[in-house]
């Protein structure tokens, strides 16, 4: 048996009616000659479920708070629970889609079950479902337990006979054994101990900020009390528009992406009429992954650590916001503890769902830092991915709203393609697809600028500086 860490009991703990502590992502996947139905569904699961043991496991509490809780086998573990089946409305427009994620982001997990649930949305137009994979933070730490996309997604379409047992619950620890070791190991680890203690106070957001405690951040558009209730907007772009801004201008893509969504949020605040001027910026929460002795651990051989990037929103020139945002991550690059991109999306699997699941980690144990939106940017394989046979063509992160932050945007490339999943309040952010809208104005904007240098070059004759 296995403990909770510290930060997975917070975030348990703090899971609540207005912030479930949840990541999730969404899939959607093209028909092929047959639709994927819920009972190939439910086979490819119990195929590799035994990949991720801890997805039949639940998080028990220690008599009398003794200790963190403890991962024990759900005796009564059924996977109909977890795997459901939902359908959109005739004629299954996007809309339909993000109005029916928006509502299942914002649904707590049963806590007494397997922190888990993964939704089979059927119905879109053109024969195409999608999946919604949700995880609770305290669940998927990218170390012991991986997103279960990652399993489930493979590099080609063949489908593979995985050799699967049965599977025997074991019987829970007896209460006395869980008190003595308890006992036992806070003698043995005094400062995790603390922690408990203060945990059990329910004072570790306030007393440790940097396992959760909020510091304030100023008000702003970005900054509410959070409701019940979620909204959700997706954008897919050409990834090549990125490479095409990032070889004119210089910086990573990575740059590129955050500079767009600097853009983007400049653009949404000029609709709403809310004041914009050149000092405006935002603290942006960037995990990154790094080679490096701190940061969050993944199995997949680096860290992840947050970046604190300020968004330089008030300013109107793109290219200069570009340049802004590259100039602020320099130190970042030039450390050589960063990951090349090309280096995470050649990961086996699909491991930009636990990276993103493990981002959004980094982001709550660093919340004390104040910043006022997150974003995760992982870069995925450019090779098509399948599920079950059916190929994979979409993918867009959902990552979970925490403190008073209204609105946090998860980035995957993908296949050729840049996904953005927009996660916002329902209640103060009610244009959120407008914000999605905007970032992709932001994009065109940049990328007029390199159509209009060239158009304005000699004919005959290299630019400045390029060879």
């Amino acid at each position: 048996m296995q403990r909770l860490s510290p930060l997975d009991a917070m975030f348990l703990q703090q899971d609540s009616p207005t912030v479930p502590r949840q990541v999730a992502s969404l899939a959607i996947l093209e028909p092929g000659d047959v639709p994927l139905d819920y009972d190939r569904l439910i086979q490819v699961i119990n195929e590799r479920i035994d990949l991720v043991p801890r997805y039949r496991q639940v998080a028990r509490s220690v008599p009398g708070a003794l200790g963190t809780p403890m991962w024990v086998d759900d005796e009564h573990f059924d996977i109909s629970l977890h795997v459901r089946r939902s359908a959109l409305p005739r004629p299954g427009t996007v809309d339909a889609l993000h109005e029916l994620v928006g509502r299942l982001i914002a649904r707590r997990l049963d806590l007494d079950r397997p922190l888990w649930e993964l939704y089979l949305i059927e119905g879109l137009t053109g024969g195409r479902v999608a999946l919604l994979f949700k995880a609770h933070q305290a669940l998927v730490d990218g170390s012991e337990t991986i997103d279960l996309a990652q399993v489930l997604l493979e590099e080609t379409a063949h489908e593979r006979d995985i050799p699967h047992e049965e599977w025997n619950a074991r019987p829970e620890p007896h209460a006395a054994g869980l008190v003595a070791e308890s006992i036992s190991r806070n003698l043995r680890r005094p400062g995790e101990a603390l922690r408990i203690t203060e945990l059990n106070l329910g004072r570790l957001a306030r007393k440790l900020p940097i396992i959760g405690g909020d510091a304030q951040a100023p008000q702003s558009v970005l900054s509410t009390e959070l409701s019940r209730h979620r909204r959700f907007a997706t954008l897919a772009a050409d990834l090549e528009d990125f490479r095409r801004v990032r070889k004119e201008h210089g910086g990573t893509v990575n740059d590129v992406i955050l500079a767009v969504i600097a853009g983007g949020i400049r653009g949404w605040m000029l609709t709403r009429a809310a004041p914009v001027t050149a000092k405006t910026s935002f603290r942006a929460m960037v995990p990154m992954s790094v080679v490096a002795e701190d940061g969050l651990p993944t199995s997949l051989g680096s860290k992840v650590r947050g970046h604190l990037l300020s968004l330089p929103v008030g300013e109107s020139n793109p290219v200069v916001r570009l340049h802004q945002v590259s100039y602020a991550l320099k130190d970042h690059r030039e450390t050589g503890s960063a990951v090349a991109a090309n280096k995470l999306a050649a990961l086996p699997g699909f491991a930009t769902s636990t990276f993103h699941a493990v981002g959004a980690r980094v982001a709550d144990a660093e919340a004390g830092r104040g910043h006022q939106i997150v974003i995760t940017n992982v870069p995925g394989p450019q090779d098509q991915l399948y599920l079950a046979g059916k190929a994979v063509a979409e993918v867009y992160p959902c990552i979970p709203l925490s403190g008073r932050r209204a609105v946090s945007i998860g980035v995957t490339s993908y296949h050729h393609q840049v996904f953005f999943g927009i996660v916002a309040d329902r209640d103060t952010v009610p244009d959120v697809d407008v914000l999605a809208q905007c970032i992709e104005d932001a994009l065109a904007e940049l990328v007029e600028t390199i159509e209009g240098r060239r158009a304005r070059a000699p004919r005959g004759r290299q630019r400045p500086g390029k060879r």
